[in-house]
């Protein structure tokens, strides 16, 4: 009998993706779907209403979600806060899967990537674990891009700068970049065919420091500029996104008691969507760049190793190529000055896939099969 899987948040940006992609996937037809909003309750599901003709359902509604055997939410933290903790106290035992960060850290949850862990998720299965969640996007983007080599144990440290796209904070995020990009050039526009360009970049620094310069999502200009700062800040000094990175990577890979040496510092930039990364990567022994290619490409169907070459960078390493795919290029390939074990990478994902939807979709069939 088919599963009754329920959805939250299907409406903003991770949940529009996830539901497009199983659209594609033809995913619909191996549950029954039921559709629950915060906001839109009663309300007919004209998104895809040839797969759910009825009235949208109170996602609060605690007795209607008991009746769901799978429970899919890309809600945020803090509807996962409200929520999941009363449906197991009401001795609710279906599956609980979670794009959001809130439940990662748990030592009930199981973070999800299957091209990474497979056999850990096929084993938590098995063993009743109940609640698997989608790691951080770029954790996920990283262990796919790099997956080769933490599977074959060589890699003694990594220092990544991430340079993350406005995706990452959200649709309202996204729509505030955009704004701000369009309020500079309205101020601008008359100046570009006969002023100086000094004169342009005087004119576009004065609108983005003025006053009312729309910075309430970001609480900083994003356009023409970045922000080094994503997350709140820990003990350590370091912001909670760049913490992500040790904590949630040893936890994929069931290193929690050996873990890899990992640190961040995570840069917002002025993409729409995909994030990017830059590595460095002290390696455990000295290999080839051929050899660290093969091992880099062979590790997982998404990886693309792209040819160190200004033509082949310049044309595949970046957003704007990688923006709606699956791909994960990873290029910039070298050994670094300072010593053979030394490897400089750069890679590139999209955030709202890879980064987001995929792994917990694909999670939905390790239920359902």
């Amino acid at each position: 009998m088919k599963k009754y899987v329920g959805f939250v948040g299907w409406r903003g940006t991770v949940g529009t993706v996830l539901i497009q992609r199983m659209l594609k996937e033809k995913d619909f037809k191996n549950i029954n779907p039921i559709f629950f909003s915060t906001s839109q309750i009663g309300k007919k599901n004209l998104f895809i209403q040839d797969i759910y003709p009825y009235y949208i359902k109170d996602a609060y509604n605690i007795l209607d979600l008991k009746k769901m055997d799978i429970i899919i939410t890309c809600q945020g933290t803090e509807y996962t806060e409200k929520v999941y903790f009363e449906l197991r106290s009401q001795n609710w035992k279906g599956y609980w899967i979670d794009a959001a960060s809130s439940l990662r850290m748990n030592k009930d949850s199981i973070l999800v990537l299957d091209p990474v862990n497979n056999v850990l998720i096929e084993e938590s299965i098995k063993k009743g674990v109940k609640t698997f969640v989608g790691s951080n996007c770029t954790v996920s983007l990283m262990l796919l891009a790099l997956g080769g080599l933490f599977s074959k144990n060589l890699i003694e440290w990594i220092t990544v700068h991430t340079y993350q796209a406005a995706s990452g904070s959200g649709a309202k995020s996204m729509l505030e970049l955009l704004q701000q990009t369009g309020i500079v050039f309205n101020n601008i526009s008359s100046l570009i065919v006969n002023s100086h360009v000094l004169e342009i970049e005087k004119k576009v620094n004065s609108t983005i420091q003025s006053a009312n310069f729309p910075i309430e999502n970001f609480k900083a200009p994003l356009a023409y500029s970045l922000i080094p700062w994503i997350d709140k800040k820990m003990k350590n000094g370091q912001s909670k996104e760049e913490w992500k990175v040790q904590s949630e990577t040893n936890k994929i890979l069931s290193r929690t008691d050996n873990p890899i040496r990992l640190d961040a510092t995570c840069v917002r930039i002025s993409s729409l969507r995909c994030h990017s990364q830059s590595f460095t990567i002290k390696l455990k022994k000295d290999i080839s760049i051929s050899e660290i290619e093969d091992i880099l490409s062979s590790h997982n169907p998404w990886v693309k190793v792209i040819p160190n070459t200004i033509k082949d960078t310049l044309r595949y390493l970046n957003p704007i190529a990688v923006t709606g795919t699956l791909n994960i290029p990873i290029g910039r390939l070298r050994k670094l000055t300072i010593g053979s074990k030394y490897l400089s990478a750069f890679t590139v994902g999209d955030q709202l896939l890879w980064g987001a939807a995929e792994p917990i979709r694909r999670m939905l069939h390790f239920l359902i099969k």
